[in-house]
């Protein structure tokens, strides 16, 4: 599904700039430069990522983002001049997901606009596979956070556990070492660490079953998988 994304922005030629992008990526791409009637726009129509410049004609993007947010959850990215901490931190706290400073990259833009679209996807997934959470003969209930192999109960310690329902979250989709420690262990930059490994080798020595096929598939040089039959 095509990805729909909303900038309010009210230099036009920076606004025609970035929408060409987008487009150019296969956004489908929408402008206005009033605040106000942005946000209008906004809370009338669905977007996927709404792009907001601070400094508005009518209302600033401050209290669009407040408004908005206490209305519907959409992802917000912030485009501002303004660069000092108090302004970055005072749009975070309105609800803002990201932020980034003009004069910028548009490489950097389009970077930041595909990760805000990753986590969506990886989100709509860990909702879509929530009530089911079984592959093969297994069966993860989030509730009381037990996992059964047929009907036989595994225990997992909790970083297991969270390390087995990220890969079932996303199925058939490969999950980097990087990808894993940010949604497991939380760490928000790349690291040097192998604790990847050692824990999905903690995993298989769990789950897996002697003589059959593991059920966590290794992609070599990119990370690991539980991939659908």
């Amino acid at each position: 599904m095509i990805k729909k994304i909303l900038i309010i922005e009210d230099e036009k030629n920076l606004a025609r700039f970035v929408s060409l992008e987008l487009q150019h990526e296969g956004y489908e791409v929408q402008i206005e430069s009033n605040g106000r009637k942005g946000l209008d726009l906004a809370l009338e129509k669905d977007f996927d990522l709404v792009l907001l410049d601070l400094m508005l004609p009518e209302m600033d993007g401050f209290e669009i983002t407040r408004r908005l947010q206490a209305e519907k959850n959409t992802y917000i990215m912030m485009m501002t001049a303004r660069d000092s901490v108090l302004d970055i931190v005072a749009g975070l706290d309105r609800g803002a997901d990201d932020y980034i400073v003009k004069p910028f990259a548009i490489e950097e833009l389009l970077a930041r606009v595909r990760a805000i679209f990753r986590r969506q996807n990886m989100e709509s997934n860990k909702k879509a596979h929530a009530a089911q959470g079984s592959y093969r003969d297994l069966t993860m209930n989030p509730q009381n956070r037990s996992v059964l192999r047929g009907d036989d109960e595994i225990s997992l310690t909790k970083r297991e556990y969270d390390l087995l329902n990220i890969l079932m979250i996303n199925m058939n989709r490969v999950m980097t070492r990087e990808e894993l420690l940010a949604n497991v262990w939380k760490y928000e930059e790349a690291a040097e660490t192998n604790v990847v490994d050692v824990y999905i080798r903690y995993l298989r020595g769990k789950i897996d079953v002697p003589g059959k096929e593991s059920y966590i598939q290794t992609v070599r040089g990119m990370g690991y998988m539980i991939r659908e039959k």
